[in-house]
């Protein structure tokens, strides 16, 4: 069901008070700021805070979702398609449905606002990253984007 009425997350909250940790492969932190609840599923904005210097995820594919990046805080790498983008505080960058990506963290710090259009099962798929406790092996992370609705098509980036 649709929210009917306006909210406010202040800074440093989340939506529903959970703090996502992407244990295992990052150590990303993701609050919800607008879930998908909010919107029946047409849009899931989270607030992203990445400690992984060089750290990112696969590359890989979102067949039923856009997906942007508004960058706050340090520096990072995108991969869209073939091409290749460093992206800075107050930059954002479009990931078209259907076209492989990924992004490696270049700074120490770094904080995005990421948004997912329809939301799917991005928070969901946060919600099983959160409960990992030792990294994953690649058949493990394959399997967690499947369910997700996302197909792993390549390594994550590395530094050059």
């Amino acid at each position: 069901m649709r929210t009917r009425k306006g909210f406010k997350v202040n800074a440093g909250e989340a939506r529903f008070g959970v703090h996502y940790k992407m244990k295992g492969i990052t150590l990303n932190t993701l609050d919800i700021k607008i879930s998908g609840e909010d919107t029946e599923n047409d849009l899931a904005v989270f607030e992203q805070t990445g400690l992984t210097p060089n750290g990112g995820p696969p590359l890989h594919i979102h067949p039923f979702q856009d997906e942007w990046f508004y960058v706050i805080e340090g520096k990072y790498l995108f991969q869209v398609g073939a091409d290749k983008y460093q992206i800075n505080p107050g930059d954002t960058i479009f990931l078209p449905r259907n076209v492989q990506h990924a992004f490696m963290q270049l700074t120490k710090k770094g904080k995005m606002i990421v948004s997912y259009l329809p939301a799917g099962k991005m928070e969901s798929f946060f919600k099983v990253t959160d409960q990992w406790t030792s990294p994953p092996s690649k058949e493990e992370v394959d399997k967690v984007f499947a369910d997700h609705d996302m197909k792993v098509t390549g390594p994550p980036l590395q530094a050059e």
